[in-house]
């Protein structure tokens, strides 16, 4: 029997949002009353709603483009479907604490500990229970991430993406900046503000899903993230 599980945030007006990008904004467009010719409702229920946001909203991936000026070009369109439909593995690294950095040594002792191998081609997904620890606290922003050495490491396991729950790759200030970088030049990509990674631990590969909006020219995409395992 197939079982799905949904990877991504709800997205709604007032949730948190990286430093200075847009912030979410949803008002009713249309309404059920004023299609029926109701004139002063006491309610509006939608009918269409209005959204404001910004790409690298919630649950969302990069492209290439936002990586480094040298990418222009290469934008969420552009980028090969088979990006987004891979498999995958989750790895645990819920021991990790705030701006914990995440190493090459420690992934490949969590891949030996779980009997998984990355493969060429997987998403790898990295659980750090930041999210039911943090999330919308003053601590949000101040999550675990991959580190420079990591990134590279990755790259060289020729990866098409790697996950996180946090809402940057890599521990700002500290690693962040040179982990985007990294994506770009070596032509890989990451989820970022991925939820539900605790119910992925210990059950072994799955098929990852994560399609972007086809935005032309964009710089990256909210996602219904998902794993399927048959």
């Amino acid at each position: 029997m197939t079982e799905i599980i949904d990877l991504s945030q709800e997205i709604y007006e007032g949730m948190p949002v990286y430093k200075d990008l847009p912030q979410v904004k949803m008002t009713i467009h249309n309404s059920h009353e004023e299609w029926n010719g109701i004139k002063n409702p006491k309610n509006k229920t939608p009918a269409v709603h209005k959204l404001e946001m910004g790409e690298h909203t919630g649950t969302h991936v990069d492209a290439i483009n936002h990586m480094q000026i040298q990418h222009v070009g290469k934008s969420i369109d552009k980028m090969p479907l088979s990006m987004f439909y891979t498999e995958g593995i989750c790895l645990d690294f819920s021991h990790k604490g705030l701006r914990d950095l995440i190493e090459p040594y420690e992934i490949e002792e969590s891949c030996n500990k779980a009997g998984l191998e990355i493969k060429k081609g997987d998403t790898v997904l990295f659980y750090t229970d930041h999210y039911r620890k943090y999330f919308n606290s003053e601590n949000w922003s101040n999550g675990p991430g991959i580190s420079i050495a990591c990134a590279k490491w990755l790259g060289d396991k020729g990866i098409s993406a790697f996950g996180v729950e946090t809402m940057s790759p890599g521990v700002s200030g500290v690693s962040n900046k040179e982990v985007h970088h990294i994506c770009g030049e070596m032509n890989f990509t990451h989820y970022e503000n991925l939820i539900n990674l605790n119910l992925l631990i210990g059950k072994g590969r799955f098929r990852f899903i994560g399609f972007p909006l086809k935005i032309k020219g964009g710089t990256g995409s909210p996602v219904r993230a998902v794993a399927i395992f048959n």
